[in-house]
């Protein structure tokens, strides 16, 4: 048994140091879920590639689940919400407000799921 078994990260993050910290995660046993865009995330498409993939994009996030969500979309929106009510922890590292604006900041998140941990980056 791995340390983190059983808990779920609900996975914000983009680009360095979000995706990272996730796969720490990842490799200690917690389930990641990866939030992206519909288009994917950015690093998906970089240099050198490994069957259409990035190798950089495949080595940050092995091992993790993903969904993709248009957060344009309030569905989406509340499919999010609905997410971090069934997990122990959310990260994120966009601009401070961008998580506020769409209602997905501590505050709200934390207001339905009281034993949630939030980190930004």
């Amino acid at each position: 048994m791995r340390p983190l078994e059983g808990i779920r990260v609900l996975d914000f993050t983009r680009v360095l140091a979000g995706p990272h910290a996730t796969r720490m995660l990842c490799d200690l046993g917690a389930e990641v879920i990866k939030v992206e865009p519909p288009v994917g995330d950015l690093t998906r498409f970089g240099q050198p590639r490994l069957n259409s993939l990035a190798t950089y994009f495949i080595q940050q996030n092995v091992g993790k689940l993903n969904v993709s969500l248009n957060f344009d979309d309030e569905r989406a929106i509340d499919l999010a919400r609905r997410l971090a009510d069934v997990s122990d922890i959310v990260i994120e590292n966009f601009r401070p407000g961008v998580m506020a604006r769409l209602g997905l900041d501590y505050e709200t998140l934390s207001a339905s799921n009281s034993r949630l941990i939030y980190a930004s980056i």
